[in-house]
């Protein structure tokens, strides 16, 4: 890993997610023993923050549900504010490998956002009918505002370096889609480097998938007003926090 262990944060999203979540943190810290795991409670209704302390993560709780984006707002400004320079992001699901994540942190010497990319060779996950449509259409606007291919921008597994760690602890967006789609406009326009790593995606742990077939339509006008949105919004400054950009 390109980062010290112990400036490293995992932080981990987590509603009504007491299926999967012991599981995956375990895991997680097998196979990243040196680095701190902190899952955000986004307002379970279940057993999630008892099964997530069991296994030995850090919890932080929300109140009520915000959804991922106001979920990760949370564990940046933690990690801004308890010295911790990088964030990877994982999913409480089961769905991301932890051992993918040497690979992303790596990118980290060369970029400021490395996402772990379902649609670039590596892996058996696909998506079809509308929600790929939109998925590929948003990747080609953002390759051209990030100013690099880009084929996965959906995609909740990430790491973020110092610069956009910085960033997000004051401007990630809590909306719907907003922790992907409008996130990467925001970095990119405050002038991050954004890169992928391929990753392959495993099945869900437990509890239930986020979309279904019968939501796809839904998904793709949800997925072009959070684009929209991004772009309407005025471009953060880097020189937040003391960011030099």
């Amino acid at each position: 890993m390109s980062s010290s262990p112990s400036r490293v944060l995992i932080v981990m999203p987590a509603f009504n997610e007491e299926e999967a979540i012991g599981d995956v943190v375990r895991e997680v810290q097998s196979t990243l023993p040196d680095v701190r795991v902190v899952v955000v409670d986004d307002g379970s209704k279940d057993a999630t923050i008892a099964a997530a302390e069991s296994a030995g993560a850090d919890v932080l709780r929300l109140p009520f549900n915000l959804g991922v984006g106001g979920a990760m707002r949370l564990g940046y400004r933690f990690a801004v504010e308890n010295g911790y320079d990088t964030v990877v992001q994982i999913d409480s699901d089961g769905q991301h490998d932890p051992a993918a994540v040497p690979r992303l942190l790596a990118e980290l010497d060369e970029a400021d956002i490395v996402i772990g990319a379902r649609f670039a060779g590596v892996g058996e996950y696909r998506a079809h009918g509308v929600r790929r449509l939109a998925m590929r259409m948003i990747a080609g606007v953002l390759s051209r505002t990030a100013k690099t291919p880009l084929t996965d921008t959906t995609s909740g597994f990430k790491a973020c370096g110092p610069r956009a760690v910085a960033l997000f602890a004051d401007n990630y967006p809590a909306e719907y889609l907003g922790d992907t789609i409008e996130a990467l406009v925001i970095a990119a326009r405050a002038g991050c480097r954004i890169r992928q790593v391929p990753v392959a995606m495993r099945v869900r742990a437990g509890g239930r998938p986020s979309h279904n077939p019968f939501k796809a339509a839904i998904y793709l006008m949800r997925a072009f007003l959070a684009l929209g949105f991004a772009y309407l919004r005025p471009a953060p400054s880097m020189t937040e926090r003391g960011v030099a950009t």
